[in-house]
């Protein structure tokens, strides 16, 4: 019995809370989507951009003792807090480890959100409509807490109040779901729409600056970009949200990326380029912000870590921006 082959994930597009029928509603989990192909006791899992993690999250294993017959699932790698809400900060910590330890499993465990079946017993499910998919997803009586947990969707129910649920408990939002959508492997898509309750941006780290006091010996602040139509844009920088050992990390991973130009396309504000130290666009990370100024900065913005499952050509901006 061989694996099925793994699909690209399909992507969803940001937007505000949709009303009206034929719709349902998912948690917005905090976490790195995983698609995860299951046959003959094997488990391989990939990221969103198809780089395989299965060393990464040893807790996927358990899929191959629920699963009796080749399937493909997607989902969110999520890692809880102590109160049970997810936390993302945590989950960088074993983001980066292609063979954590066992103590590094038992300190930070992370749970698989299955919230799709792609692929079931030599059947291919994406030209199925997402509510015959999830009726389908639930019969294969999946839910193996705490390390694999089938997602609740809702239908029926307003996603405004969805929101104030997610956000009494520290859920990141939610996503809603045509009920009659197919799955578009690989494309974002307006059948299914993200609505975050904290602003984040994906971001391409393109410099940094020097620190000062405390962390004279490390970094500042990052210089970050994305992309748009007229090429590699300036958003303006961080300077908090840093960890001691993301500092420490981060300068590491710069050192060898450092280039004499700015990799913008257009000028850089000279009280940010001043100082700078430039690198090539090749790690993407994330942010939280307050909002975006006339100008297109981000306001008050706060590290969140890297995001190694992204890649920088994906980082665009919203239409809205």
């Amino acid at each position: 019995m061989t694996l099925p082959t793994p699909v690209s994930p399909m992507l969803a597009t940001l937007g505000p809370v949709p009303t009206g029928p034929g719709w349902a509603f998912e948690w917005k989990w905090d976490g790195v989507r995983a698609i995860t192909t299951v046959a003959d006791g094997q488990v391989r899992a990939f990221s969103r951009t198809g780089r395989e993690i299965t060393s990464t999250y040893p807790e996927l294993g358990v899929l191959a003792e629920l699963v009796h017959a080749p399937a493909v699932f997607d989902g969110e790698l999520v890692t809880l807090d102590n109160a049970g809400r997810p936390d993302f900060g945590r989950l960088q910590e074993r983001m980066h480890q292609s063979a954590p330890s066992s103590a590094q499993l038992a300190a930070i465990p992370v749970a698989y959100y299955v919230f799709d079946l792609l692929h079931w017993d030599n059947h291919e499910l994406t030209e199925q409509t997402y509510e015959r998919r999830r009726k389908l997803l639930a019969l294969c009586e999946l839910d193996a807490p705490p390390e694999v947990r089938v997602s609740s969707y809702y239908v029926d129910v307003a996603g405004d109040d969805l929101m104030a649920v997610a956000a009494q408990h520290g859920i990141e939002g939610v996503v809603a779901k045509r009920l009659d959508s197919t799955y578009l492997a690989g494309r974002r898509s307006k059948d299914w729409i993200k609505v975050p309750i904290r602003h984040t941006q994906e971001v391409v780290v393109c410099g940094w600056t020097q620190g000062q006091g405390r962390r004279a010996r490390t970094l500042g602040a990052l210089l970050l970009g994305a992309y748009t139509s007229d090429g590699l844009t300036f958003l303006g920088h961080v300077g908090t949200g840093f960890t001691d050992r993301a500092l420490t990390d981060l300068g590491a991973l710069l050192a060898p990326l450092e280039q004499p130009d700015s990799p913008f396309a257009g000028e850089v504000p000279s009280e940010y380029a001043r100082n700078a130290r430039w690198v090539r666009p090749e790690l993407v990370g994330e942010v939280e912000y307050r909002q975006v100024t006339s100008d297109g900065r981000l306001r008050q913005p706060s590290w969140r870590g890297l995001r190694p499952d992204r890649r920088p050509a994906e980082v665009t901006l919203p239409t809205d921006w």
